[in-house]
C-alpha cells in the first residue's frame, strides 16, 4: 500500500520517487488537507473568525497538528512562505518537507523548498473600491487574483502543480462554481489576455455532509512556462 511505503520510507529519511506513481503522493497530500477541512471548520476550540490571514494561519496550524505522529510526519505547513522565483511575493501557505529530504517527479526537496505552494481566497470577496470580486480568479485593479498569479508566474513559475483554498462565507459551493464558470466566460468575452473557457474548474468530488468539495483546473501561463495544474479545496464556513 503507498500509505505503507510512505510511512515506512519517510522514517529512514528518504522518498524515493521510483516507489510512486508520476503525482500520486502529491494528489494523497492534497486529499489530506481537503480531508482536515471540515474538522478545522468544526472545531468548537477553534476561535471564529472571517478575516484571510487569520483562517490560514489557524488552518496552517491545524495541518500541522494533523500531520504529526501520523502518516504525513514527514510534512510541515508554512504561513507566508517566500516565493523561490518571484522575488518579495509569498504564498499563503505552503508545503514542505520536514526534516527528510523527498523527491518528487525526479525533483528533490529539503525542508527549506516548498513542495507545494498555496493560495487562499474569500467567497466572496471583501467590498472595497480597489477590490475585484473576482478575485479569486483575477483582479482588474492589481495583481491580486488567485489563479492569475499562477498563469502569470507571480507564483508557484518553478511548480507544475499547485493548490487553492476557497473559504466560502455567503453562499455554497453550487452558487460559486457557477459563480466563477460566468466570470471566465465574461474575461474570455471582453479579450483579457490568457483567459479562456478552458481555464474553468472542473469538479473532481463534493462532500455534502462536509460541505466541502474539490476541483481541478488546468491553466495556461505566460511564455515560456508550461501550464499549470491547480486544484482547488473548497469549504463552507458557516455553521449548520
Amino acid at each position: 500500500m503507498l500509505a505503507d511505503e510512505v510511512g515506512e520510507v519517510a522514517t529512514a529519511g528518504t522518498l524515493e520517487a521510483t516507489l510512486h506513481l508520476p503525482g500520486e503522493l502529491m494528489s494523497r497530500i492534497i486529499s489530506f488537507i481537503a480531508s482536515t477541512l471540515p474538522g478545522w471548520r468544526d472545531d468548537p476550540k477553534r476561535p471564529v473568525e472571517t478575516s484571510e490571514t487569520k483562517l490560514t494561519a489557524q488552518l496552517c496550524a491545524r495541518l500541522n497538528s494533523a500531520s504529526r505522529h501520523s502518516a504525513w510526519d514527514f510534512l510541515q505547513f508554512k504561513q507566508e512562505e517566500p516565493d523561490a522565483v518571484a522575488g518579495g511575493r509569498t504564498v499563503d501557505l505552503a508545503v514542505a518537507p520536514r526534516g527528510h529530504i523527498i523527491s518528487i517527479r525526479g525533483r528533490r526537496y529539503s525542508e527549506y523548498e516548498t513542495m507545494l505552494p498555496i493560495e487562499c481566497k474569500r467567497l466572496p470577496t471583501p467590498s472595497a473600491k480597489d477590490r475585484d470580486p473576482r478575485e479569486y480568479l483575477y483582479s482588474q485593479f492589481h495583481t491580486a487574483g488567485g489563479v492569475d498569479r499562477f498563469k502569470r508566474g507571480h507564483h508557484g513559475a518553478n511548480h507544475t502543480q499547485a493548490a487553492m483554498i476557497g473559504y466560502i462565507q455567503v453562499h455554497d459551493v453550487a452558487h460559486w462554481r457557477a459563480e466563477l464558470d460566468a466570470w471566465v466566460d465574461g474575461l474570455e468575452k471582453d479579450g483579457t489576455t490568457g483567459w479562456a473557457a478552458a481555464d474553468k474548474l472542473g469538479l473532481v468530488s463534493h462532500d455534502l455532509v462536509g460541505r466541502a468539495a474539490r476541483m481541478r483546473s488546468t491553466n495556461s501561463r505566460v511564455s515560456p512556462l508550461d501550464p499549470i495544474v491547480i486544484e482547488h479545496l473548497w469549504i463552507e464556513m458557516a455553521s449548520n
